[in-house]
């Protein structure tokens, strides 16, 4: 078997996890390869001092690796997606951070879930991921990254609103006079999208949600889509350019240009275990009740 595991910094004696989790897989004799960056982390803060192979871009993974093990929070998740994008490499999020509402296991977990995991006693859940293209093109690396969460469009350097013209396959929708728009799948309903007033929608419901962020035209209201829509925005507004946002990502776009977004034509692919479903997990962090049939 061969792994991959990737993380962005340490939390707190995040180092112990990471540790267990090497020596587990050392002892199953499992194929280890971790990102370069991760891996000078790991060895400044003298984590471990046996070195492994290591990879950097996307083009250095195939899928050979069985695995691909995620150590933080969510974001490490959400930037781990652009290492993976179409090699249908199933994801195991390790949270060694706060929320972990993506996460495949918490970090006090590792010894028992890695079991049940190599065992492959677990499922998939298939998650949409969105692209965004620009007209004219932008030569700015983040418009190269997919995302899992939410494309957005925001004001940048004024308190005044913009106005986010929006089609949907070539077909006028509404111009929202708005602090900004979010543009979401069903796994970021829970996040940026839900914090402006937006649905929660389960993972495999096929849907994109519209959001607008603080509108001023109070009859705008966030809405669903199906997911093969076309999505087209353009800003307009006092300043000359505005921001994008692609997940924890960001990037300065002038006004008028043409954002199109649209579903990517592969998905990306959560280790699910046993008992953490979405929806035990939607009721665990927003604190809603316990089933009643338990």
């Amino acid at each position: 078997m061969k792994v991959g595991i990737y993380g962005q910094f340490y939390h707190t004696n995040a180092g112990t996890y990471i540790a267990e989790l090497l020596e587990l897989l050392k002892r199953k004799n499992i194929n280890v390869i971790i990102e370069k960056d991760f891996l000078e982390l790991i060895h400044l803060n003298k984590t471990i001092d046996e070195d492994y192979s290591h990879f950097s871009t996307f083009e250095e993974l195939d899928n050979s690796f069985d695995l691909f093990f995620c150590i933080g929070g969510d974001g490490t998740i959400l930037k781990s997606i652009n290492y993976i994008r179409n090699l249908d490499i199933p994801i195991v999020g390790i949270n060694t951070g706060r929320l972990g509402f993506l996460a495949t296991m918490q970090k006090e977990e590792i010894k028992n879930s890695l079991e049940t995991i190599l065992q492959k006693n677990y499922s998939i859940s298939s998650r949409t991921v969105l692209n965004i293209s620009t007209n004219p093109s932008s030569h700015d690396p983040v418009f190269k990254n997919i995302s899992l969460n939410e494309i957005a469009v925001s004001r940048k350097n004024t308190t005044s609103m913009i106005t986010v013209d929006t089609w949907l396959n070539d077909q006028y929708l509404n111009s929202y006079w708005a602090d900004g728009l979010i543009v979401s799948t069903p796994t970021g309903s829970t996040g940026y999208s839900l914090s402006c007033g937006g649905p929660v929608i389960t993972p495999d419901a096929g849907s994109i949600i519209i959001t607008p962020i603080a509108p001023h035209n109070l009859n705008a209201r966030p809405l669903v889509v199906k997911d093969d829509t076309k999505i087209t925005l353009r800003v307009s507004g006092r300043e000359e350019s505005h921001l994008v946002s692609m997940d924890s990502r960001i990037a300065t776009l002038e006004n008028d240009t043409e954002i199109i977004i649209e579903k990517a034509p592969y998905t990306i692919n959560l280790v699910e275990l046993k008992g953490d479903s979405f929806l035990q997990t939607l009721r665990k962090k927003l604190m809603w009740g316990e089933d009643k049939r338990n």
